[in-house]
């Protein structure tokens, strides 16, 4: 296909990886500025952006309420008249009610607006019981690193003389109220070769940063190090844990003693989920056969016992999983563990109840056949949030008791589009090696099997990531309404059946993700839902590698191809960006035979002349401080230099959500489904 008017000069690869360099930059800015008017100009998007706008910003959404310590809930809020957002509070009283009266505790727009920065609010790490002093995590754009300032939740400001952080990746947590545990860059340059902390120091109220006392030092090799502390609900701290990343998976478990930091016998795929009457909570991902455990199982260790004898860990079998099952969530509340569980893709949540010879499971009498997540659990008594969704069915909000009884409905969304002439299915596809794959199919119910259905297939594949079933309420309104078929595949390398169906993908096996997609894409076209003129497929992050191994190893099975933030050259991966620490999930180039591998995979060195390759979309961030945008430039660079027609769009901010605020969504939105629309319904 014959490339279309795009910008003359294209900048060497060293220039598109210097993230805001100004040849990068300018590059950028050209190509937004060829790909853009294709899109806007098409007669389809203005409908399209009003109405993902109308979606996204709108004042009816079910709120991400959590409990705090106070006895109140709090959230953080976006719409059309608050972009950055605000978090606030309210009482459970009012909230429930039918006129809520919500309280502001930090206006992110005024903050911005003050300080002169787009700031993005990343979240609040609060101090136990009452939750009244909190360390805010606010990043420039979007961006991974951020700082950190205290802020009293109360008196609703930033604290005079508080614990401030400077701009970092920093993993904090609270000890005390004068005391914080922290692995941050103390000094410019020390973090890994991911690009993340590896010193943790005990910093006191009141002290420089230069003299905080270092209680762990990692290595430059590791990922991370990240400091967790497991307290009471009255907020005493019991133990401080210290997670040192070997990789993206195998983590080092260490605890912390008066004599320094002691490692435990803790297998390394391993993850400490909760703490919860006296017990520490963690999942397998490996087998233990010393211990007589296998992946997937839910364990507890008494942590009295952890710390009397670190290097001999003596767990408990709490749950384990059927082959068909996995455990997609773990929380706590004050005296009960409570665990999200998936069987063929379809949730359930259990509550645990400890005793002396073990636990005590009861099911939660919750909608069937749904996706049900854990938004909040209370440390403070045995109250759940737990947000119910399925691709048709709004979601709802409800307020469970961990002991048991019936669940209470607070919040239902509105219908976001008509869903009365569709339906769901979930099919099975056969792989390359005969594994059947899951996938669901959202489709009209009188669809015509002549394989002329516009179709997007959507999938994610890595890093024991579960694509669940949710409400799809922008895909619903700008695709299924409009004839599309909305399909998710549950391929391997994600989590959908724990441990074992993500370990399946890694490294040496990684093809057999790729063939899992292939599968279903064949499928799809086999049971004349649709056919490669019409079908189309989306991913991110390691979705977008997904789709560029998908373009360049089976480009005749699709007619569009949506590559949103992703990695795609995975030969010089390691060393851009974070990607350093996804080593455990690719393989490293460095590694002669995982090298062979990735070279018969990674996109980026795969993309050739003459080939069927669909016109491509793809997207970055400028911001994207994880997956580098480098990888999008040189895609982009690379079809052009081929002669290829593409699409470019490059968001200043964002970082690796691709967009820094609601409206920025909306018009990432609109602008795929106008490519959706031109690739596959024209």
């Amino acid at each position: 296909m014959a490339a279309a008017s795009q910008p003359s000069r294209t900048p060497s690869d060293a220039a598109l990886e210097e993230i805001e360099g100004a040849e990068a930059i300018a590059w950028a800015k050209a190509e937004n500025a060829a790909s853009l008017p294709r899109l806007q100009s098409d007669p389809r998007y203005a409908a399209l952006h009003d109405e993902a706008l109308k979606i996204v910003t709108a004042k009816d959404r079910i709120p991400n309420v959590a409990f705090a310590g106070d006895g109140a809930l709090r959230d953080f809020w976006q719409d059309q008249d608050h972009v950055q957002g605000l978090w606030r509070t309210i009482s459970p009283e009012s909230y429930r009610s039918a006129a809520p009266e919500w309280r502001t505790l930090l206006d992110v727009d005024a903050l911005a607006k003050a300080e002169g920065v787009t700031w993005v609010f990343g979240g609040a790490t609060c101090l136990a019981p009452d939750d009244r002093y909190c360390l805010i995590r606010l990043s420039n754009g979007g961006k991974d690193a951020a700082v950190v300032r205290e802020f009293d939740a109360v008196e609703r400001r930033f604290v005079d003389g508080g614990f401030q952080l400077p701009e970092a990746k920093p993993n904090v947590d609270w000890v005390d109220r004068d005391t914080l545990v922290v692995a941050t860059e103390w000094s410019k340059g020390e973090v890994t070769e991911s690009g993340y902390p590896y010193v943790v120091k005990l910093l006191k109220r009141g002290e420089p940063l230069d003299a905080a006392r270092e209680v762990y030092r990692g290595q430059v090799k590791d990922v991370a190090v990240s400091p967790v502390v497991l307290r009471d609900p009255d907020g005493t701290a019991r133990a401080v844990l210290i997670e040192r990343a070997l990789d993206f998976f195998n983590t080092e478990h260490l605890i912390l003693t008066d004599g320094g930091a002691v490692k435990t016998g803790l297998p390394t795929r391993s993850t400490v989920q909760a703490y919860v009457a006296g017990r520490v909570i963690l999942t397998l991902e490996q087998d233990w056969p010393e211990a007589g455990f296998q992946e997937g199982d839910l364990l507890s260790l008494d942590l009295v016992a952890l710390q009397a004898d670190p290097a001999h860990p003596k767990p408990s079998l709490v749950l384990r999983p059927t082959p068909s099952q996995s455990v997609e969530q773990v929380a706590s509340t004050r005296d009960r563990l409570v665990v999200a569980l998936y069987d063929n893709v379809k949730g359930q949540v259990l509550s645990f109840a400890p005793g002396e010879t073990g636990w005590t499971a009861t099911r939660l009498d919750l909608p069937k056949d749904s996706s049900i997540h854990i938004a909040s659990a209370s440390e403070h008594d045995n109250r759940l949030i737990l947000s119910v969704t399925g691709f048709l069915s709004p979601s709802t909000q409800w307020l469970a008791d961990a002991t048991g009884g019936e669940p209470v409905k607070l919040k239902s969304l509105p219908a976001r589009f008509d869903a009365s002439k569709d339906v769901v299915e979930q099919h099975w596809a056969t792989s390359k090696d005969g594994t059947k794959v899951p996938y669901f199919v959202v489709r009209p119910k009188d669809l015509k099997l002549d394989g002329q259905a516009p179709t997007l297939l959507y999938a994610y594949g890595g890093f024991q990531v579960s694509m669940t079933p949710a409400y799809a309420a922008t895909v619903g309104k700008l695709w299924l309404e409009r004839g599309g078929v909305y399909v998710v595949a549950n391929i391997r390398g994600g989590g959908e059946f724990g441990p074992r169906w993500h370990n399946a993908g890694l490294k040496l096996n990684r093809m057999r993700v790729y063939d899992d997609f292939f599968a279903v894409s064949q499928d799809l076209i086999h049971r004349e839902i649709t056919s490669p003129r019409r079908l189309g497929i989306m991913g991110g992050s390691n979705g977008g590698l997904l789709m560029g191994v998908a373009l360049t190893k089976r480009p005749e099975l699709y007619r569009a191809v949506v590559i949103q933030v992703p990695l795609f050259d995975m030969i010089n991966y390691t060393r851009i960006g974070a990607g350093a620490s996804w080593v455990g999930e690719y393989g490293d180039p460095a590694n002669p035979e995982e090298r062979r591998v990735i070279e018969g995979y990674s996109p980026l060195q795969n993309l050739k002349a003459g080939q069927p390759y669909p016109r491509v979309y793809i997207e970055t961030s400028t911001k994207d401080d994880r997956v580098h945008p480098a990888h999008a430039r040189k895609a982009a660079a690379r079809l052009k230099a081929l002669g290829y027609d593409y699409l470019y769009y490059e968001n200043m901010e964002g970082g690796h959500a691709a967009a820094a605020n609601l409206n920025e969504t909306a018009l990432r939105l609109a602008l795929e489904y106008t490519y959706l629309s031109q690739q596959l319904m024209d």
